[in-house]
């Protein structure tokens, strides 16, 4: 199986994760966002909506990073994606959870409207009210997953073993760290990402992450929650 990826890529570095951890073999062939490889007609090809990650296996291919996990967990019979029917849909219910609310608010909203340019906005009040309208809808879905999702008593967001939600969820989490994002007001939060950092491929599957992403803006001002 081939994966078309860019090691920054928040959406890619969960599928990385994954497949370390439970030694599923891909073949990884790079998209270079920076130098626009994703625009060109021969990715187009591959996939219309110039995104990465995209899933070829044999002659079928996948795009969108929750779909991947999933194909790629089923495929394997991963223990990360319970066959259980309720066990699946809580999964299932996380991984939307993450996509449909907190990410889009602390991701596109906060974080990639101030490091991205085609993401900022021109006009400064229009900017301004963004991230102000961003910080606190980030803070809500913060405090929910702090207090009710994960609780003092969970150790991951679906109970007491990693899932497929967790390995999502903390890829979109730990890219607050890329505007030095403070999440110490959620305990339970800083808990979880404190265990999924400690698996033995976190440092190998983020490290592009870390060096093209995190570091370059380590001195840049930002606004944080």
């Amino acid at each position: 199986m081939k994966l078309y990826y860019h090691p920054v890529s928040t959406t890619c570095r969960p599928i990385m994760l994954l497949a370390a951890d439970d030694n599923i073999k891909l073949e990884y062939q790079l998209v270079d966002l920076f130098k626009g490889e994703h625009m060109k007609p021969e990715y187009l090809a591959i996939n219309p909506s110039h995104a990465v990650p995209v899933l070829e296996d044999g002659d079928f291919r996948l795009s969108e990073s929750s779909a991947i996990l999933k194909y790629l967990a089923e495929k394997t019979g991963s223990k990360t994606y319970p066959a259980a029917l309720r066990k699946r849909a809580r999964v299932n219910q996380m991984m939307d959870w993450f996509n449909t609310g907190l990410y889009r608010d602390l991701g596109y909203g906060l974080i990639y409207t101030q490091v991205l340019p085609p993401c900022k906005h021109q006009d400064d009040k229009v900017q301004a009210a963004v991230l102000a309208r961003s910080k606190e809808a980030a803070r809500g879905w913060l405090k929910i997953l702090d207090e009710s999702l994960i609780g003092p008593r969970n150790a991951y967001v679906c109970g007491n073993e990693i899932t497929l939600a967790d390995y999502l969820g903390a890829a979109y989490l730990t890219v607050g760290e890329v505007i030095r994002l403070d999440l110490s007001a959620y305990p339970n939060i800083c808990r979880w990402l404190a265990a999924i950092k400690t698996r033995p491929n976190w440092a190998k599957a983020n490290e592009g992450f870390y060096a093209y992403f995190v570091t370059p803006y380590k001195d840049a001002p930002f606004e944080g929650l």
